[in-house]
């Protein structure tokens, strides 16, 4: 072995050493702030109104002279436990409209209600907590910190969210067998295949009990049969935990185990179908 050569327990040594700063870092951030600064400022709705409730929502960008009107207009309602597909061409407008709808980016025009509150009336800050205490996020590319274990991954939400450390490592390590890898929980990402990454970034999406899901292309990077098996498990889950699913996807394959699937088409919803 050479000198500059790491042994793999130096390595998992190091791993997890910065691991442990990595969540210290979010925990003393998060001690930093008061918990009850972002209570949820919810309106009154009844107990029949959509979770998700878009009112003639437009996203423009602008660069120079150049204006593109990536939205235009768009209503929709997406009613509690509902899974629902977002399907359409490339550049169709899809992510954007989960990007906005999901408080990651702005609206240029109308309105977006979650469980009845107005995603504008809140700062970015009370914005980003909402998101972190009400929803959960599926991407395509997994977004795994790889210096991380599988079991911190999914924990790491509720670092950040002030969980103790004891209940979040408990809660985490439930959210992994709920998508059937609690014997992975202490591989790193780099030691997991392409559907076990997808079932950590599921865990983790799930970990907070998220009233909503979000998912952009979650089956986007795998194999037709892995695809198959990580749509098993979201499907059982909506069923079984009551989540709402919004998924955005090219796979027909997807749309058809969806309760609904709006097709999408230069920035407008064109097409809606019930499954």
């Amino acid at each position: 072995m050479t000198d500059d050569a790491t042994s793999e327990p130096d390595q998992q040594h190091n791993n997890s050493s910065e691991a442990q700063q990595v969540a210290i870092a979010f925990k003393t951030r998060n001690d930093q702030q008061t918990t009850t600064e972002y209570a949820n400022p919810q309106t009154n709705h009844g107990a029949g109104a959509p979770i998700i409730d878009v009112q003639n929502v437009t996203k423009i960008y602008s660069s120079g002279n150049v204006r593109v009107e990536a939205l235009k207009d768009v209503s929709l309602q997406v009613a509690r436990g509902e899974m629902l597909a977002i399907m359409g061409p490339s550049g169709c407008g899809k992510t954007t409209f989960l990007n906005c709808v999901s408080g990651l980016d702005s609206v240029s025009g109308g309105a977006v209600f979650i469980e009845g509150t107005d995603l504008a009336s809140l700062n970015d800050r009370k914005k980003t907590a909402y998101r972190a205490q009400n929803m959960g996020f599926i991407f395509q590319t997994y977004n795994l910190l790889p210096v991380l274990s599988a079991v911190e991954n999914v924990e790491l939400p509720l670092v950040v969210s002030g969980v103790s450390t004891s209940k979040a490592r408990k809660r985490a390590l439930e959210a992994l067998d709920r998508v059937n890898l609690a014997d992975r929980a202490n591989n790193w990402p780099a030691q997991l295949s392409g559907g076990q990454r997808q079932r950590v970034t599921i865990a983790r999406a799930l970990v907070n009990d998220p009233a909503i899901v979000w998912a952009d292309e979650p089956t986007g990077a795998l194999d037709s049969r892995t695809a198959n098996e990580i749509m098993s498990i979201m499907t059982t889950l909506n069923k079984e935990q009551g989540q709402t699913f919004v998924i955005v996807t090219h796979d027909a394959g997807v749309g058809k185990r969806c309760d609904r699937v709006i097709q999408m088409s230069d920035g407008e919803i064109v097409a809606e179908e019930r499954n």
